[in-house]
């Protein structure tokens, strides 16, 4: 179909045409395995080192910080697990919020059948967690809070430097789950006072099927994967080169444009939010303007429903997504959704998501609206 709008971003990216090249020249020029000590896989260590070394100044640490995995359920996998395990004497108990991306919350689940006991945090009408929630939660035997940057469905970001400065005396490990956050906000991991932080190529204009994890130094974790001494033997198996190359491309990409995409972004929402106000439409945004990641839109037509809005959408080409996954036929709600409006809300099923990246400019922006304008007003019967 011709004149196709992808605004999917926040589910996956589109892939930088240089991150291609890039990959393109690894898999064609450096072709060693980086454990090999021959010309071959000297080669590929330092291109690896280089990756590594890129990929920590991203987020202000250092390069023996940084482990590559396959993505950001893996991430997630090994701060929670491998955290859980390895400080158990010290407690069982975790906190996390109600509103995680599904790799947290079945880790966490997992964790409740090993014995773990896991305390889910609420959010207010903004998706926002409470420093006073958190803090009233906190127990002499918690030993990881795990709190994501910014939500996947609405964007809402969360206060991470004022939670870090909450534990920065108390023995739990701090884990954000970063992977929309990532490359579209400026990370001190420092400053944000994390001991684990996720990240994922493919919401970056990467490649899939790789990521990484940030550990502080000294922090004490459990490894999952066993074989090879790769990742300072963190994570056996023979690294994903091409893949990690390509990682290292987009970041530094998407780190020199960050501030230019997001007023972009922001822009895009705008424009958006006005075409709907000439068209008498009736809306709510979902999330704080000023605390609310700049590519994720996430928007409430009353009365709609957005499985409707959502296929005839598609039918004219244009990608958005809703806060519910439609599995065999049966539509179940967004826990996200649930946790933002209350169980039975109708905005859990009248919630789109519009997601701004690569390739997208303000014509099409306009043209999606107008678009959803239509078949809002067809669907209402205005």
């Amino acid at each position: 179909m011709e004149n196709r709008i992808y605004l999917d971003h926040a589910a996956t990216s589109p892939i930088h045409p240089e991150v291609v090249q890039t990959m393109l020249g690894a898999i064609t020029n450096t072709y060693g395995n980086p454990s090999s000590i021959h010309y071959a896989g000297r080669e590929a260590r330092k291109a690896l080192d280089m990756a590594r070394e890129n990929i920590a100044r991203s987020i202000h640490a250092e390069e023996k910080e940084v482990i590559f995995t396959s993505g950001g359920t893996e991430g997630d996998n090994l701060a929670l697990i491998g955290a859980a395990m390895a400080n158990k004497e010290k407690g069982k108990h975790i906190i996390t919020t109600e509103i995680e991306h599904h790799a947290v919350l079945k880790t966490c689940a997992y964790l409740e059948t090993q014995g773990f006991e896991i305390t889910y945090l609420p959010v207010d009408k903004h998706g926002v967690v409470s420093l006073e929630s958190l803090a009233s939660q906190l127990r002499p035997d918690t030993i990881v809070v795990s709190i994501m940057y910014g939500n996947n469905e609405i964007g809402s970001i969360q206060p991470l430097a004022d939670i870090g400065a909450l534990l920065q005396d108390h023995q739990a490990l701090f884990h954000t789950d970063a992977v929309q956050a990532y490359g579209l906000l400026n990370i001190n991991v420092t400053e944000l006072g994390v001991d684990l932080l996720t990240a994922s190529s493919h919401k970056i204009n990467g490649p899939r099927g790789v990521g990484f994890l940030y550990v502080k130094n000294g922090t004490r974790l459990t490894y999952q994967m066993h074989g090879g001494e790769q990742e300072r033997k963190r994570r056996a198996g023979t690294e994903n080169l091409a893949g990690i190359c390509g990682f290292s491309a987009a970041s530094t990409i998407i780190s020199n444009e960050r501030e230019s995409k997001k007023e972009e972004y922001i822009s895009f929402k705008k424009r958006m939010a006005e075409i709907w106000r000439e068209a008498g439409l009736d809306f709510e945004v979902n999330g704080l303007e000023t605390a609310t990641l700049p590519h994720v839109f996430s928007v409430r037509f009353p009365g709609i429903s957005i499985e409707q809005l959502l296929m005839n959408l598609d039918m004219d080409g244009i990608a958005v997504s809703s806060g519910s996954a439609c599995t065999a036929g049966t539509v179940d709600p967004s826990h996200v959704l649930v946790a933002l409006f209350g169980e039975g809300h109708p905005g859990v099923q009248e919630t789109v998501r519009i997601s701004f990246g690569l390739g997208n400019h303000l014509e099409e922006i306009e043209i999606a609206a107008t678009k959803i304008s239509e078949v809002v007003r067809r669907l209402m019967k205005i």
